[in-house]
Protein backbone atom coordinates (compact mmCIF):
# COMPACT_ATOMS: atom_id res chain seq x y z
CA UNK A 1 0.00 0.00 0.00
CA UNK A 2 1.23 3.48 -0.88
CA UNK A 3 0.66 5.95 1.94
CA UNK A 4 -1.12 9.23 1.19
CA UNK A 5 1.61 11.86 1.25
CA UNK A 6 -0.52 14.93 0.69
CA UNK A 7 -3.83 15.40 2.55
CA UNK A 8 -4.91 17.99 -0.02
CA UNK A 9 -5.39 15.13 -2.47
CA UNK A 10 -8.62 14.16 -0.71
CA UNK A 11 -10.13 17.61 -1.46
CA UNK A 12 -9.15 18.08 -5.11
CA UNK A 13 -10.24 16.48 -8.36
CA UNK A 14 -8.95 16.92 -11.89
CA UNK A 15 -11.88 17.16 -14.28
CA UNK A 16 -11.62 14.27 -16.78
CA UNK A 17 -13.35 16.30 -19.49
CA UNK A 18 -11.63 19.70 -19.39
CA UNK A 19 -8.52 19.07 -17.20
CA UNK A 20 -9.42 21.77 -14.66
CA UNK A 21 -8.24 21.22 -11.10
CA UNK A 22 -11.24 21.71 -8.83
CA UNK A 23 -11.25 22.15 -5.08
CA UNK A 24 -14.08 20.10 -3.61
CA UNK A 25 -16.34 21.85 -1.09
CA UNK A 26 -17.97 19.96 1.80
CA UNK A 27 -20.99 18.09 0.46
CA UNK A 28 -24.12 16.90 2.18
CA UNK A 29 -26.42 14.06 1.19
CA UNK A 30 -28.00 14.54 -2.22
CA UNK A 31 -25.52 17.17 -3.39
CA UNK A 32 -23.08 16.80 -6.26
CA UNK A 33 -19.90 18.61 -7.25
CA UNK A 34 -19.71 19.89 -10.82
CA UNK A 35 -16.83 21.32 -12.77
CA UNK A 36 -17.29 25.11 -12.93
CA UNK A 37 -15.89 25.21 -16.46
CA UNK A 38 -17.49 22.35 -18.41
CA UNK A 39 -20.32 21.43 -15.95
CA UNK A 40 -19.20 17.80 -15.84
CA UNK A 41 -20.38 15.99 -12.71
CA UNK A 42 -17.28 15.25 -10.65
CA UNK A 43 -18.76 13.68 -7.55
CA UNK A 44 -22.18 12.64 -6.25
CA UNK A 45 -22.55 12.47 -2.48
CA UNK A 46 -24.79 9.54 -1.63
CA UNK A 47 -25.66 8.36 1.84
CA UNK A 48 -23.80 5.08 2.40
CA UNK A 49 -23.05 4.42 -1.30
CA UNK A 50 -21.44 1.07 -0.47
CA UNK A 51 -24.59 -0.41 1.05
CA UNK A 52 -26.87 1.19 -1.54
CA UNK A 53 -24.84 -0.07 -4.52
CA UNK A 54 -24.66 -3.61 -3.14
CA UNK A 55 -28.39 -3.58 -2.30
CA UNK A 56 -29.43 -2.39 -5.75
CA UNK A 57 -27.02 -4.82 -7.44
CA UNK A 58 -28.30 -7.82 -5.47
CA UNK A 59 -31.91 -6.84 -6.15
CA UNK A 60 -31.14 -6.44 -9.85
CA UNK A 61 -29.64 -9.93 -10.06
CA UNK A 62 -32.70 -11.41 -8.32
CA UNK A 63 -35.03 -9.63 -10.74
CA UNK A 64 -32.96 -10.78 -13.71
CA UNK A 65 -33.17 -14.36 -12.51
CA UNK A 66 -36.96 -14.12 -12.19
CA UNK A 67 -37.22 -12.47 -15.61
CA UNK A 68 -35.51 -15.46 -17.22
CA UNK A 69 -37.64 -18.10 -15.50
CA UNK A 70 -41.13 -17.21 -16.74
CA UNK A 71 -42.76 -16.21 -20.06
CA UNK A 72 -41.94 -12.67 -21.09
CA UNK A 73 -44.84 -12.04 -23.47
CA UNK A 74 -47.85 -13.92 -24.85
CA UNK A 75 -49.03 -13.31 -28.41
CA UNK A 76 -52.15 -14.57 -30.19
CA UNK A 77 -52.82 -14.25 -33.93
CA UNK A 78 -55.73 -16.03 -35.64
CA UNK A 79 -56.18 -18.45 -32.72
CA UNK A 80 -52.47 -19.27 -32.78
CA UNK A 81 -50.92 -18.67 -29.35
CA UNK A 82 -47.25 -18.40 -28.43
CA UNK A 83 -45.30 -17.76 -25.28
CA UNK A 84 -41.89 -16.16 -25.55
CA UNK A 85 -39.22 -16.20 -22.85
CA UNK A 86 -36.10 -14.05 -22.79
CA UNK A 87 -33.92 -17.10 -23.26
CA UNK A 88 -35.82 -18.08 -26.42
CA UNK A 89 -35.01 -14.78 -28.15
CA UNK A 90 -31.33 -15.53 -28.93
CA UNK A 91 -32.18 -19.15 -29.78
CA UNK A 92 -34.68 -18.00 -32.41
CA UNK A 93 -32.13 -15.56 -33.81
CA UNK A 94 -29.62 -18.38 -34.16
CA UNK A 95 -32.25 -20.51 -35.93
CA UNK A 96 -32.63 -17.65 -38.43
CA UNK A 97 -28.85 -17.76 -39.01
CA UNK A 98 -28.24 -14.46 -37.23
CA UNK A 99 -25.80 -15.54 -34.56
CA UNK A 100 -24.30 -12.04 -34.51
CA UNK A 101 -27.59 -10.55 -33.30
CA UNK A 102 -28.00 -13.33 -30.76
CA UNK A 103 -24.49 -12.68 -29.44
CA UNK A 104 -25.19 -8.96 -29.19
CA UNK A 105 -28.42 -9.61 -27.30
CA UNK A 106 -26.76 -12.02 -24.86
CA UNK A 107 -23.88 -9.62 -24.23
CA UNK A 108 -25.60 -6.22 -24.10
CA UNK A 109 -28.92 -7.23 -22.52
CA UNK A 110 -28.02 -10.16 -20.29
CA UNK A 111 -24.30 -10.75 -19.69
CA UNK A 112 -22.81 -7.26 -19.36
CA UNK A 113 -25.44 -5.86 -16.93
CA UNK A 114 -25.26 -9.03 -14.81
CA UNK A 115 -21.45 -9.00 -14.82
CA UNK A 116 -21.40 -5.35 -13.73
CA UNK A 117 -23.73 -6.14 -10.82
CA UNK A 118 -21.56 -9.08 -9.72
CA UNK A 119 -18.39 -6.94 -9.87
CA UNK A 120 -20.05 -4.20 -7.81
CA UNK A 121 -20.95 -6.72 -5.11
CA UNK A 122 -17.49 -8.30 -5.05
CA UNK A 123 -15.62 -5.00 -4.89
CA UNK A 124 -17.79 -3.12 -2.43
CA UNK A 125 -17.89 -6.07 -0.04
CA UNK A 126 -14.08 -6.03 -0.19
CA UNK A 127 -13.80 -9.79 -0.59
CA UNK A 128 -10.15 -10.81 -0.12
CA UNK A 129 -9.17 -11.38 -3.74
CA UNK A 130 -5.62 -10.85 -5.02
CA UNK A 131 -4.95 -7.19 -5.72
CA UNK A 132 -4.39 -7.76 -9.44
CA UNK A 133 -7.77 -9.48 -9.71
CA UNK A 134 -9.45 -6.54 -7.97
CA UNK A 135 -7.84 -4.03 -10.30
CA UNK A 136 -8.86 -6.15 -13.30
CA UNK A 137 -12.47 -6.29 -12.10
CA UNK A 138 -12.57 -2.54 -11.43
CA UNK A 139 -11.19 -1.75 -14.90
CA UNK A 140 -13.67 -4.18 -16.42
CA UNK A 141 -16.56 -2.54 -14.58
CA UNK A 142 -15.76 0.98 -15.75
CA UNK A 143 -15.11 -0.24 -19.30
CA UNK A 144 -18.37 -2.21 -19.62
CA UNK A 145 -20.91 -0.12 -17.74
CA UNK A 146 -21.69 1.98 -20.83
CA UNK A 147 -22.38 -1.09 -22.98
CA UNK A 148 -25.30 -2.52 -21.02
CA UNK A 149 -28.48 -1.97 -23.03
CA UNK A 150 -31.23 -3.72 -21.09
CA UNK A 151 -33.32 -0.55 -20.90
CA UNK A 152 -32.91 0.06 -24.65
CA UNK A 153 -34.09 -3.49 -25.36
CA UNK A 154 -37.12 -2.84 -23.14
CA UNK A 155 -37.89 0.27 -25.18
CA UNK A 156 -37.60 -1.76 -28.39
CA UNK A 157 -40.00 -4.36 -27.02
CA UNK A 158 -42.56 -1.69 -26.14
CA UNK A 159 -42.31 -0.24 -29.65
CA UNK A 160 -42.83 -3.70 -31.17
CA UNK A 161 -45.86 -4.26 -28.89
CA UNK A 162 -47.47 -1.06 -30.14
CA UNK A 163 -46.74 -2.01 -33.74
CA UNK A 164 -48.33 -5.48 -33.35
CA UNK A 165 -51.41 -4.45 -31.38
CA UNK A 166 -53.37 -3.85 -34.59
CA UNK A 167 -52.71 -7.40 -35.82
CA UNK A 168 -52.45 -9.52 -32.69
CA UNK A 169 -53.37 -9.74 -29.04
CA UNK A 170 -50.36 -8.95 -26.86
CA UNK A 171 -50.28 -9.79 -23.17
CA UNK A 172 -47.28 -9.36 -20.92
CA UNK A 173 -46.00 -12.44 -19.14
CA UNK A 174 -44.99 -13.00 -15.54
CA UNK A 175 -41.38 -12.01 -16.23
CA UNK A 176 -42.14 -8.63 -17.82
CA UNK A 177 -42.45 -6.72 -14.54
CA UNK A 178 -39.30 -8.33 -13.04
CA UNK A 179 -37.38 -7.36 -16.18
CA UNK A 180 -38.57 -3.75 -15.87
CA UNK A 181 -37.43 -3.79 -12.24
CA UNK A 182 -34.09 -5.25 -13.33
CA UNK A 183 -33.57 -2.39 -15.80
CA UNK A 184 -34.28 0.24 -13.16
CA UNK A 185 -32.28 -1.43 -10.38
CA UNK A 186 -29.14 -2.00 -12.44
CA UNK A 187 -29.20 1.63 -13.60
CA UNK A 188 -29.58 2.74 -9.98
CA UNK A 189 -26.69 0.53 -8.86
CA UNK A 190 -24.42 2.03 -11.53
CA UNK A 191 -25.53 5.53 -10.58
CA UNK A 192 -24.35 5.04 -7.00
CA UNK A 193 -20.82 4.09 -8.05
CA UNK A 194 -18.12 6.63 -7.21
CA UNK A 195 -14.89 5.65 -9.02
CA UNK A 196 -12.77 7.57 -6.53
CA UNK A 197 -14.42 5.98 -3.50
CA UNK A 198 -14.40 2.49 -5.01
CA UNK A 199 -10.68 2.65 -5.75
CA UNK A 200 -10.03 3.91 -2.23
CA UNK A 201 -11.69 0.71 -0.98
CA UNK A 202 -9.46 -1.40 -3.24
CA UNK A 203 -6.27 0.47 -2.29
CA UNK A 204 -6.21 3.83 -0.45
CA UNK A 205 -3.14 5.51 -1.84
CA UNK A 206 -1.65 8.47 -3.65
CA UNK A 207 1.69 9.78 -4.78
CA UNK A 208 3.23 13.04 -3.75
CA UNK A 209 2.09 16.06 -5.72
CA UNK A 210 3.75 19.08 -4.21
CA UNK A 211 1.50 21.94 -5.28
CA UNK A 212 -2.20 22.36 -5.99
CA UNK A 213 -3.61 25.40 -7.78
CA UNK A 214 -7.40 25.06 -8.11
CA UNK A 215 -8.86 26.86 -11.08
CA UNK A 216 -5.92 26.03 -13.37
CA UNK A 217 -5.48 23.18 -15.82
CA UNK A 218 -3.59 20.10 -14.77
CA UNK A 219 -1.44 20.27 -17.88
CA UNK A 220 -0.27 23.75 -16.92
CA UNK A 221 0.65 22.55 -13.42
CA UNK A 222 2.48 19.45 -14.57
CA UNK A 223 -0.05 17.01 -13.10
CA UNK A 224 -2.55 14.58 -14.55
CA UNK A 225 -5.29 12.28 -13.30
CA UNK A 226 -5.38 8.57 -14.00
CA UNK A 227 -8.32 7.96 -16.31
CA UNK A 228 -9.06 4.68 -14.54
CA UNK A 229 -8.78 5.35 -10.78
CA UNK A 230 -8.72 9.23 -10.77
CA UNK A 231 -5.40 9.27 -8.88
CA UNK A 232 -3.49 12.55 -9.14
CA UNK A 233 -0.04 11.98 -10.64
CA UNK A 234 2.90 13.98 -11.96
CA UNK A 235 2.51 14.53 -15.69
CA UNK A 236 5.70 12.66 -16.51
CA UNK A 237 4.60 9.50 -14.66
CA UNK A 238 3.21 7.25 -17.39
CA UNK A 239 2.21 4.35 -15.14
CA UNK A 240 -0.30 4.68 -12.34
CA UNK A 241 1.11 3.06 -9.16
CA UNK A 242 -2.36 2.00 -8.01
CA UNK A 243 -4.19 0.50 -11.00
CA UNK A 244 -1.10 -0.03 -13.22
CA UNK A 245 -2.67 1.82 -16.14
CA UNK A 246 -0.21 3.06 -18.79
CA UNK A 247 -1.11 6.38 -20.39
CA UNK A 248 0.11 9.92 -20.98
CA UNK A 249 -1.32 13.33 -20.25
CA UNK A 250 -3.63 12.86 -23.27
CA UNK A 251 -5.00 9.79 -24.97
CA UNK A 252 -2.54 8.54 -27.54
CA UNK A 253 -3.71 8.95 -31.16
CA UNK A 254 -7.17 9.96 -29.96
CA UNK A 255 -8.11 11.96 -33.06
CA UNK A 256 -6.74 9.35 -35.46
CA UNK A 257 -8.74 6.55 -33.83
CA UNK A 258 -11.90 8.67 -33.71
CA UNK A 259 -11.69 9.68 -37.37
CA UNK A 260 -10.94 6.11 -38.45
CA UNK A 261 -13.96 4.78 -36.59
CA UNK A 262 -16.21 7.56 -37.90
CA UNK A 263 -15.09 6.91 -41.50
CA UNK A 264 -15.67 3.17 -41.13
CA UNK A 265 -19.15 3.74 -39.66
CA UNK A 266 -20.01 6.11 -42.52
CA UNK A 267 -18.95 3.50 -45.10
CA UNK A 268 -21.15 0.88 -43.39
CA UNK A 269 -24.04 3.31 -42.97
CA UNK A 270 -24.68 3.49 -46.73
CA UNK A 271 -25.37 -0.25 -47.31
CA UNK A 272 -27.16 -0.41 -43.93
CA UNK A 273 -29.79 1.92 -45.38
CA UNK A 274 -29.92 0.32 -48.83
CA UNK A 275 -30.07 -3.34 -47.84
CA UNK A 276 -33.19 -4.85 -46.21
CA UNK A 277 -33.31 -4.56 -42.45
CA UNK A 278 -36.42 -6.75 -42.11
CA UNK A 279 -37.98 -9.45 -44.31
CA UNK A 280 -41.70 -10.14 -43.88
CA UNK A 281 -42.87 -13.54 -45.18
CA UNK A 282 -46.66 -13.77 -45.03
CA UNK A 283 -49.35 -15.38 -47.19
CA UNK A 284 -46.71 -16.43 -49.74
CA UNK A 285 -45.61 -12.82 -50.20
CA UNK A 286 -42.12 -11.67 -49.28
CA UNK A 287 -41.60 -8.00 -48.45
CA UNK A 288 -38.10 -6.60 -48.01
CA UNK A 289 -38.09 -3.49 -45.80
CA UNK A 290 -35.24 -1.04 -45.43
CA UNK A 291 -35.06 1.50 -42.63
CA UNK A 292 -36.75 4.16 -44.76
CA UNK A 293 -39.53 1.89 -46.03
CA UNK A 294 -40.17 0.64 -42.49
CA UNK A 295 -40.61 4.21 -41.30
CA UNK A 296 -42.96 4.94 -44.22
CA UNK A 297 -45.07 1.87 -43.40
CA UNK A 298 -45.37 2.96 -39.78
CA UNK A 299 -46.44 6.43 -40.93
CA UNK A 300 -48.99 4.97 -43.34
CA UNK A 301 -50.42 2.70 -40.62
CA UNK A 302 -51.04 5.71 -38.41
CA UNK A 303 -48.20 5.02 -35.96
CA UNK A 304 -46.84 8.53 -36.49
CA UNK A 305 -45.13 8.97 -33.07
CA UNK A 306 -43.31 5.64 -33.45
CA UNK A 307 -42.33 6.49 -37.02
CA UNK A 308 -40.90 9.81 -35.87
CA UNK A 309 -39.01 8.14 -33.01
CA UNK A 310 -37.50 5.48 -35.30
CA UNK A 311 -36.62 8.16 -37.88
CA UNK A 312 -34.79 10.20 -35.26
CA UNK A 313 -33.04 7.21 -33.68
CA UNK A 314 -32.09 5.42 -36.90
CA UNK A 315 -31.54 8.24 -39.41
CA UNK A 316 -30.97 11.56 -37.69
CA UNK A 317 -28.88 10.48 -34.68
CA UNK A 318 -26.26 8.38 -36.57
CA UNK A 319 -25.74 11.10 -39.20
CA UNK A 320 -25.56 13.89 -36.64
CA UNK A 321 -23.20 11.86 -34.47
CA UNK A 322 -20.78 11.16 -37.32
CA UNK A 323 -20.79 14.77 -38.48
CA UNK A 324 -20.40 16.07 -34.92
CA UNK A 325 -17.45 13.79 -34.11
CA UNK A 326 -15.68 14.70 -37.37
CA UNK A 327 -16.25 18.40 -36.66
CA UNK A 328 -14.95 18.07 -33.09
CA UNK A 329 -11.82 16.33 -34.36
CA UNK A 330 -11.26 19.15 -36.83
CA UNK A 331 -11.74 21.83 -34.16
CA UNK A 332 -9.38 19.97 -31.79
CA UNK A 333 -6.59 20.11 -34.38
CA UNK A 334 -6.74 23.89 -34.89
CA UNK A 335 -3.80 25.72 -33.36
CA UNK A 336 -5.51 29.05 -32.86
CA UNK A 337 -6.50 30.05 -29.36
CA UNK A 338 -10.21 29.97 -28.67
CA UNK A 339 -12.60 31.48 -26.18
CA UNK A 340 -13.88 29.51 -23.22
CA UNK A 341 -17.43 29.91 -24.51
CA UNK A 342 -16.48 28.17 -27.80
CA UNK A 343 -14.96 25.24 -25.94
CA UNK A 344 -18.03 25.07 -23.71
CA UNK A 345 -20.35 24.80 -26.72
CA UNK A 346 -18.20 22.10 -28.29
CA UNK A 347 -18.09 20.21 -25.02
CA UNK A 348 -21.88 20.29 -24.73
CA UNK A 349 -22.09 18.83 -28.23
CA UNK A 350 -19.67 16.08 -27.22
CA UNK A 351 -21.78 15.22 -24.16
CA UNK A 352 -24.97 15.07 -26.24
CA UNK A 353 -23.27 12.80 -28.78
CA UNK A 354 -22.07 10.46 -26.03
CA UNK A 355 -25.51 10.29 -24.41
CA UNK A 356 -27.78 9.74 -27.40
CA UNK A 357 -25.55 7.44 -29.45
CA UNK A 358 -26.50 4.16 -27.80
CA UNK A 359 -30.24 4.80 -28.26
CA UNK A 360 -29.86 4.25 -32.00
CA UNK A 361 -29.75 0.57 -31.09
CA UNK A 362 -33.49 0.66 -30.36
CA UNK A 363 -34.29 -0.07 -34.02
CA UNK A 364 -32.09 -3.17 -33.90
CA UNK A 365 -33.94 -4.42 -30.83
CA UNK A 366 -37.31 -3.68 -32.47
CA UNK A 367 -36.35 -5.93 -35.38
CA UNK A 368 -35.08 -8.59 -32.98
CA UNK A 369 -38.33 -8.47 -31.01
CA UNK A 370 -40.53 -8.64 -34.12
CA UNK A 371 -38.57 -11.56 -35.56
CA UNK A 372 -39.10 -13.41 -32.28
CA UNK A 373 -42.77 -12.57 -31.77
CA UNK A 374 -44.05 -12.93 -35.34
CA UNK A 375 -43.38 -16.60 -36.11
CA UNK A 376 -46.77 -18.10 -36.95
CA UNK A 377 -45.69 -21.07 -39.06
CA UNK A 378 -46.68 -20.67 -42.72
CA UNK A 379 -49.06 -17.83 -41.86
CA UNK A 380 -46.50 -15.12 -41.23
CA UNK A 381 -42.97 -14.65 -39.99
CA UNK A 382 -40.46 -11.83 -39.79
CA UNK A 383 -36.78 -12.43 -40.47
CA UNK A 384 -33.96 -9.94 -39.76
CA UNK A 385 -32.18 -8.70 -42.87
CA UNK A 386 -28.47 -8.16 -43.39
CA UNK A 387 -29.05 -4.43 -43.03
CA UNK A 388 -29.77 -4.78 -39.30
CA UNK A 389 -26.32 -6.30 -38.74
CA UNK A 390 -24.62 -3.48 -40.64
CA UNK A 391 -26.65 -0.87 -38.78
CA UNK A 392 -25.75 -2.38 -35.41
CA UNK A 393 -22.09 -2.17 -36.44
CA UNK A 394 -22.58 1.51 -37.30
CA UNK A 395 -23.99 2.18 -33.82
CA UNK A 396 -21.20 0.24 -32.09
CA UNK A 397 -18.46 1.98 -34.09
CA UNK A 398 -19.87 5.45 -33.39
CA UNK A 399 -20.06 4.61 -29.69
CA UNK A 400 -16.43 3.52 -29.78
CA UNK A 401 -15.51 6.71 -31.65
CA UNK A 402 -17.11 8.85 -28.95
CA UNK A 403 -15.21 6.95 -26.25
CA UNK A 404 -11.83 7.26 -27.99
CA UNK A 405 -12.19 11.04 -28.46
CA UNK A 406 -10.37 13.01 -25.76
CA UNK A 407 -12.57 16.01 -24.80
CA UNK A 408 -9.64 17.70 -23.01
CA UNK A 409 -8.24 18.58 -26.43
CA UNK A 410 -11.13 21.03 -26.83
CA UNK A 411 -9.91 23.02 -23.82
CA UNK A 412 -6.15 23.02 -24.37
CA UNK A 413 -6.18 26.07 -26.68
CA UNK A 414 -7.83 28.45 -24.20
Amino acid sequence: MIVCDNPQYQHHLLCPDCDLLVGLPPLIRGQKAMCPRCRHTLLNYWHDPKRSSVGFALSALVMQGLANLFPFVNIEVSNLKRQITLLQIPMLMISNHFSSLATMFLLCVQAIPALCMIIIILLYLNIPFPFRLKTFLAKLLFSLRGWGMAEIFLGGMLVSFIKLMAYAQIRIGNSFIPFCCFCLLQLRALQYIDPRGLWDIIMPCTVQVNQFHPGESGLGQGIRACSCCTLLLPADMNRCPRCRTHEGVRRMHSLQWTLALVLTSFILYIPANLLPIMITDGFSNILNSTIITGIMLLWADGSIPIAIMIFIASIIIPIVKMIALAWLCWKATTRKERKASDSERMHRLYEVVGFIGRWSMIDVFVISALSTLVRMGSLMRIIPGIGVVLFSLVVILTMMAAKTFDPRLLWDKI
